[in-house]
């Protein structure tokens, strides 16, 4: 396993709609070990396949207490979701930023795990946030985009919070 670079802002894999995974070969299934270990080294909540500049639809989550227990999603789709969320969201490929993002408070997701077996996960608050947040990068958005108020550096909500 290896930690792979992650692709900044500005590079133009970041949008690009990423191609549906057929099977998961070995290729791929060190693909999804490499992108954990990277996730787990930038210390991330998320990270999806274009980020290490691969155009496939496999995102991986971690929002547990001990960053301990990824969720592995290939093909994920948002089958439903509800409620409203305003908060400030930052990204692996937007280093020392953030914004001011809205997004649903609960998803409902249709993936496959490793094995190609559908599942249905849902999630609420920053699960939901995670995953509206990762999926729209397999579809080549940024949160930038979506941001209200634009982005700032990391630095100055730290200093709002003082």
């Amino acid at each position: 396993m290896a930690i792979r670079n992650i692709r900044e802002i500005g590079d133009k894999v970041l949008t690009k709609v990423s191609r549906e995974v057929k099977e998961v070969d070995s290729k791929t299934s060190i693909l999804i070990d490499d992108m954990i270990d990277t996730l787990y080294d930038a210390e991330g909540v998320g990270l999806a396949a274009p980020q290490v500049g691969v155009l496939k639809r496999i995102v991986v989550i971690d929002v547990s207490e001990d960053a301990n227990d990824p969720i592995i999603l290939i093909n994920p789709e948002i089958l439903e979701f509800d409620g409203s969320q305003v908060g400030n969201e930052g990204c692996l490929s937007v280093p020392g930023k953030v914004g001011t993002v809205e997004r649903p408070n609960y998803v409902k997701v249709k993936a496959y795990d490793r094995d190609m077996k559908e599942f249905i996960l849902e999630g609420r608050e920053l699960l939901a946030r995670a995953l509206c947040h990762e999926i729209d990068h397999l579809n080549g958005i940024l949160y930038v985009e979506k941001a209200k108020d634009g982005i700032r550096d990391v630095y100055e909500l730290e200093e709002d919070e003082e």
